[in-house]
């Protein structure tokens, strides 16, 4: 199963730039891991409150 991350203008890339390699690799893990994994731990990825899904 893929699922696809989409991004909002360049809000997460000007962010994602803006950190050190280490903290970009943990972001990578995360995104990678939501991508790729059937069922995500809840530590990783929250359910967001007053919204219809993700």
């Amino acid at each position: 199963m893929i699922r696809e991350i989409i991004t909002y203008k360049n809000y997460f890339f000007d962010f994602y730039k803006k950190q050190d390699l280490k903290v970009q690799e943990k972001i990578e893990y995360v995104l990678d891991l939501v991508r790729f994994e059937k069922q995500v731990p809840i530590k990783f990825f929250k359910y967001l409150d007053d919204t219809d899904g993700i």
